[in-house]
């Protein structure tokens, strides 16, 4: 799918069922379900490349203990701040501060990483790459 941070081509839920972390989240979601504070971020930063912004948001205010009002300001907190999506490790740290289970499967070393089960636009590869050569070059 051709889509930018700022302006995805349009909705790609298919694309974003292929990581079983995001289908469940989405199933949750469509359900009524209090999803938590890290697990809508987790969404919404992974979900953004796959979803239009009015879907996302229409999404995230489903989780009865959030607004839309809510869902607005988190995606623009996470769209401003120009958040990549999180690694497993992030993930699993976040999942083990609330009582929602973002990833279903935490026992399974191969779960949850949204970095092999989908793919992303070229803009966050390199963005991950920039941070480690930036970080890098601070640490020699």
């Amino acid at each position: 799918m051709a889509a930018t941070k700022d302006a995805p081509a349009g909705t790609d839920n298919q694309a974003l069922a292929a990581s079983p972390m995001m289908l469940h989240l989405m199933e949750a979601l469509k359900a009524g379900k209090d999803i938590g504070h890290y697990g809508r971020l987790t969404f919404v930063m992974v979900a953004r490349y796959f979803m239009d912004e009015g879907e996302l948001e229409a999404l995230l205010a489903n989780d009865h203990d959030f607004s839309q009002e809510d869902a607005r300001r988190l995606i623009a907190e996470v769209k401003g701040h120009g958040y990549n999506p999180p690694k497993r490790d992030q993930i699993l740290r976040w999942q083990s501060e609330q009582n929602f289970p973002i990833c279903p499967n935490p026992d399974d070393p191969a779960a949850c990483n949204v970095y092999k089960e989908l793919k992303f636009p070229d803009e966050v590869y390199d963005n991950i790459e920039r941070f480690w050569e930036e970080r890098a070059e601070s640490n020699s």
